[in-house]
């Protein structure tokens, strides 16, 4: 997979040089490219964004150095024509980012990011532009980098090979649409606090079933409108019956 990332501040994703990230892009499973927005700006100045028309508080960014990375980015180096590929916002007004969005996302082999700043962007370009838009919460960020950032992670953890164990992503909190249960480590006491026995047996089987029963458990407790789409066995609504008649 390829992923570019148009930005005003290339300098803010130190991050995707770490940990999971930086061994996807050594492994050859994810290509990552830094794009300066203000190098697509013309001018002497490269000025990217103006006042909006009409007045108001803030900036915004302008739409000709948008179109311009964007076209030249995807350029297919033969007809001058834009690649057809996602080419997301990132903006609080987007499409609220999940886990079944980033598998979505994870099927492509290519994704171009646009993080968004100041007031935001030219309405030109969410009209004739971007294909999606995406929002990572009901809150306001200074820009879309971070936000970029969370999509990136998401996205490249489901990769085939990102994070070793194959199957691994596939029991994160939200993948079955469950929140992910307890996990212990060593040692087996701290300061008096037990690991289960149960997890110390080596019974598989036993273990497979306690783990699910503890994700019912958690998402139970905490999220409860998951369990409203989340696929469950009769076994997974026998055990919710016994959690809401208390007896478990």
């Amino acid at each position: 997979m390829r992923i570019d990332i148009l930005t005003l501040l290339p300098e803010a994703f130190t991050y995707l040089n770490y940990s999971i990230l930086q061994r996807a892009q050594t492994a050859g499973l994810v290509d990552i490219h830094l794009h300066h927005l203000r190098a697509y700006a013309s001018g002497k100045h490269r000025i990217t964004d103006e006042p909006p028309f009409g007045g108001g508080g803030g900036m915004v960014l302008k739409p000709d150095p948008i179109f311009t990375a964007v076209e030249s980015i995807l350029d297919d180096g033969v007809s001058n024509q834009i690649i057809a590929h996602p080419i997301i916002l990132m903006t609080p007004q987007g499409r609220p980012f999940t886990q079944s969005f980033a598998q979505e996302l994870a099927q492509h082999e290519r994704l171009l990011l646009i993080c968004g700043r100041y007031e935001g962007v030219d309405e030109r370009v969410r009209q004739h532009l971007v294909t999606d838009e995406i929002s990572i919460g009901d809150y306001v960020l200074t820009g879309g980098e971070l936000a970029a950032m969370v999509v990136v992670d998401a996205v490249v953890r489901l990769l085939p090979g990102a994070l070793g164990a194959e199957g691994a992503a596939e029991t994160d909190s939200h993948a079955t649409g469950l929140l992910e249960g307890p996990h212990y480590t060593k040692p087996a006491n701290f300061r008096g606090w037990e690991v289960p026995e149960l997890l110390r047996s080596g019974h598989a089987g036993q273990i497979a079933r306690w783990r699910r029963q503890e994700a019912l458990r958690r998402t139970w407790e905490r999220r409860p409108d998951l369990l409203l789409t989340a696929v469950l066995s009769e076994e997974d609504k026998w055990f919710l019956g016994q959690l809401a008649a208390g007896e478990a």
